[in-house]
């Protein structure tokens, strides 16, 4: 028998909080021009089997297509659910949950859509936390 993995996450603010059941302890990106344009970058995600909200009036649902459906958080606007409108198919935030490195990096779709400006493999500038907070923080706070 295979083991049920759940995991709880939540919205930035906290209003938004939920159990969900893993349908696949792996991360994939969505690169779709849709995704891009509602989280601001990329969608990372976890397919999911079941996703339990604590209270479901702080869950703001916008119909994207025909088929899909992209909920969010009514008080700060957090992305945090791509579900099929059928049920078939739920996608959550990998960032909402407590240890998004707990889910390794397997898939990227819409490859066809990224721009041609980044890729995972790019060399870059790196910074930490600290070192963006004394760059950009009045004062160096967070």
């Amino acid at each position: 028998m295979t083991e049920v993995v759940r995991q709880s996450g939540q919205c930035l603010c906290g209003a938004v909080r939920f159990d969900a059941v893993i349908a696949r302890t792996e991360m994939g990106a969505c690169h779709c021009t849709m995704c891009r344009r509602w989280t601001g970058g990329i969608f990372l995600s976890v397919e999911c089997r079941e996703v339990v909200l604590a209270d479901s009036d702080t869950l703001g649902v916008y119909a994207s297509s025909e088929w899909g459906e992209r909920c969010f958080c009514k008080s700060c606007g957090s992305s945090l659910i791509w579900r099929s409108k059928d049920g078939a198919h739920v996608a959550v935030s990998v960032q909402a949950f407590a240890d998004p490195g707990a889910f390794p990096f397997t898939t990227q779709i819409f490859i066809e859509e990224k721009p041609a400006s980044y890729n995972f493999r790019e060399e870059t500038q790196v910074m930490t936390g600290a070192e963006v907070f004394a760059a950009f923080a009045p004062g160096g706070d967070t």
